[in-house]
């Protein structure tokens, strides 16, 4: 029959053996009673019990599930993007049908993390590739529309990891939290989703509107000075900054993951606001560090100097420490990379709590920042590097510290009237953010005092 699969095929396309997908239809999960063969329908569905299966759910929980109500459904109609029949072809028939070399297709198909053994693409795949021949001759070499299809397939694919999770957590948990259950639960799920799907695709469209906007125009400047011939392709003359919190890691050994998770979030949101009022962007968060790209010296000074005034200015938070660097770097796959990059989170690592440290090449170029003084500590071999560097610490001229104490366990400042508790040992005043904090210091003095 056109458009159905025998069992041989549904193995071949689902990565799951035989056996597997015997037993799947003895349970009812897939197939239908008396039919021999199976559908798209059917092919989807296989693929989820794999996932399931794989990242530890129990079959026989599975089947009790789907025997009072429809799970698999629920989530089918999000992931079959295609209807029962509808046409599917092989590489080679991808490769042919576009007018490609089937290799460059095999290569940007894995680009946009499409291929996989056995994988059968749809029109709108054959469309995909449609799309990527007419820009390979509007004349983009291949090695950047490979880096483009990454990027867009990393970048969008967080974005919908972003929107089921956060949906997840705040509507779903939220109904079940106030009594919703049984086949209400999904019910309701799915009248929210609903309500919000429509949404979802003009919001990304408005966003990259946004971004595209702002790239041009920054795209601007880029080729004044490829024209004067001081760029090499892929190259760019940015300022890069590494800011990360300091203590951050035994902050979450003691307070646990949702405590350092919002501070974390509070760290980010400051990081952002200060970013965008300094026309900057951040371009990854790894942990509790960001990297931070600017085209203006003065911009990544002055930024890095108001995210530690903004943590400051919090009651209680770690210690802010950055490192700014300016010169030539790699751009990929919309990352930055190059010795410039390595060297601004090499300043960050060697900075103290509390400092913003620089190079010569930044003080020359952001001397002129207002309100802004660079003062020498003196020449350093950074971590990984076999030159000195003079570095330079950056501070705010018109800046009012608040005196705080560290808190010796999580490293958490405060001011000294608000700690909840202190202790004198060794002769020394000891100030705590918490009781827990406290008591582990009361526990093991000798861990939390340096020597």
């Amino acid at each position: 029959m056109a458009g159905r699969l025998s069992l041989d095929e549904l193995e071949r396309r689902s990565q799951t053996p035989v056996e597997s997908l015997a037993q799947w239809r003895a349970l009812g999960l897939i197939g239908s009673e008396g039919e021999g063969t199976f559908g798209e329908q059917d092919l989807q569905r296989a693929r989820l019990i794999h996932l399931l299966l794989r990242r530890g759910v129990n079959l026989d929980s599975l089947v009790r599930v789907e025997r009072t109500e429809p799970f698999l459904d629920r989530y089918l109609g999000y992931l079959s993007e295609h209807g029962e029949g509808a046409p599917r072809y092989s590489l080679a028939q991808v490769a042919e049908r576009v007018g490609l070399d089937r290799g460059i297709v095999q290569r940007f198909f894995e680009a946009a993390g499409l291929v996989g053994t056995g994988e059968a693409f749809s029109d709108d795949d054959v469309g995909l590739l449609g799309g990527t021949k007419v820009i390979l001759e509007s004349g983009l070499p291949q090695e950047a529309l490979v880096q483009l299809l990454r990027v867009y397939s990393e970048a969008l694919s967080r974005v919908a990891e972003a929107e089921i999770r956060l949906f997840h957590f705040y509507v779903h948990e939220r109904l079940r939290a106030e009594g919703v259950s049984g086949r209400d639960l999904p019910a309701a799920t799915d009248v929210a989703r609903a309500r919000m799907m429509p949404f979802i695709e003009p919001t990304i469209l408005y966003f990259h509107r946004k971004g595209f906007a702002s790239a041009v125009a920054d795209d601007a400047l880029l080729h004044l000075q490829e024209g004067t011939g001081l760029m090499a392709p892929g190259q760019l003359r940015l300022a890069m900054v590494f800011v990360d919190l300091a203590s951050f890691t035994p902050l979450t050994e003691i307070m646990g993951d949702e405590a350092a998770a919002k501070v974390l979030e509070r760290f980010s949101q400051l990081v952002h606001d200060a970013v965008s009022r300094h026309d900057g962007r951040a371009v990854k968060q790894m942990g509790d560090a960001f990297m931070l790209a600017f085209r203006e010296v003065g911009s990544a000074v002055a930024c890095a100097l108001e995210i530690e005034r903004l943590s400051v200015a919090e009651p209680e938070f770690p210690a802010v420490r950055a490192g700014v660097q300016w010169g030539d770097v790699l751009y990929r796959e919309g990352d930055y990379v190059g010795a410039n990059v390595n060297t601004a989170a090499r300043l960050a690592d060697a900075a103290e709590r509390h400092q913003v440290l620089v190079t010569a090449a930044v003080k020359e170029r952001a001397e002129t920042v207002p309100h802004v003084e660079f003062v020498p500590v003196g020449r350093r071999v950074l971590k990984g590097m076999t030159e000195g560097l003079d570095l330079f610490e950056v501070r705010g001229a018109m800046d009012q510290k608040t005196r705080r104490v560290v808190d010796p366990v999580c490293g958490i400042e405060v001011e000294p009237e608000r700690a909840v508790a202190r202790l004198v040992f060794d002769g020394l005043e000891r100030f705590f953010c918490c009781q827990l904090c406290l008591q582990r210091f009361v526990e093991a003095p000798e861990r939390w005092t340096p020597r």
